[in-house]
């Protein structure tokens, strides 16, 4: 429990924050496992324009701090190399 005012105001805010970030991070996953699902199908026209949404994604998350900016980028990098792995 937390014992000034300012601690309580700060616990309601976390909670207020988690509760968004889970919800980001969800989306994310979801957006991400559609692209891979589309890589693996073969649907190289549908996966760039699945990517494009992941991409635009994970910068919205990193610029939110919701993930690290090398983190998004990372994974940003390793997904559209898997859409050039297809031919």
């Amino acid at each position: 429990m937390p014992n000034t005012k300012s601690a309580e105001r700060r616990a309601r805010s976390s909670v207020r924050k988690h509760i968004r970030n889970r919800s980001v991070k969800s989306r994310l996953g979801t957006l991400e496992k559609a692209y891979l699902d589309l890589v693996s199908a073969g649907k190289k026209d549908e996966a760039a324009a699945a990517l494009r949404g992941v991409s635009s994604a994970l910068d919205k998350a990193a610029k939110t701090s919701v993930l690290p900016r090398a983190r998004a980028s990372r994974k940003k990098s390793r997904l559209a190399a898997r859409l050039n792995a297809l031919k």
